[in-house]
């Protein structure tokens, strides 16, 4: 019996640390920014405004694309997104100075800036997630810095 109570008090602890993680996982917050200009004038702004810096955009992430693809093979019928980029890249000097100060930073690169537009919209969204007080504040800096240049309108 003290087994079967041991393993029950197992499975409850385990169950309200998952659900304690997937509940601060969604308490992240987010900075974002809405402009008219196109969707292309956003993602061509964005890029400039990456490559002045002296950064390379590791990756774009075509998440509206799959989306779309991906819709009817998933069973649903809700259109997300009319367009939807993520575009990933770092800094060896910025993510060296905040992973100095705990490597535990790791978990924050690469960085991210999403660019999306909605069904029914013509405004454009453009964000990034928040990070958190201390160190990470240089690279939120970096991101609202990029973001801001990349809708000068």
């Amino acid at each position: 019996m003290k087994s079967i109570l041991a393993n029950l008090a197992a499975t409850v602890t385990a169950s309200v640390t998952a659900l304690s993680v997937t509940t601060s996982a969604m308490a992240e917050d987010m900075v974002s920014y809405t402009t008219t200009l196109s969707f292309d004038d956003v993602t061509f702004g964005l890029e400039n405004a990456i490559t002045d810096r002296g950064l390379l955009v590791d990756h774009i992430s075509h998440v509206g694309d799959m989306l779309e693809r991906t819709r009817a093979d998933v069973g649903s019928d809700i259109i997300l997104f009319k367009k939807a980029n993520v575009y990933s890249f770092c800094s060896a000097q910025l993510s060296r100075q905040v992973m100095e100060a705990d490597p535990m930073n790791i978990m924050f690169c690469p960085y991210d800036i999403f660019v999306a537009q909605f069904p029914g919209k013509d405004e454009i969204t453009i964000g990034y997630r928040a990070f958190p007080e201390g160190e990470m504040q240089i690279i939120q800096d970096l991101l609202d810095g990029i973001v801001r240049e990349a809708i000068e309108e």
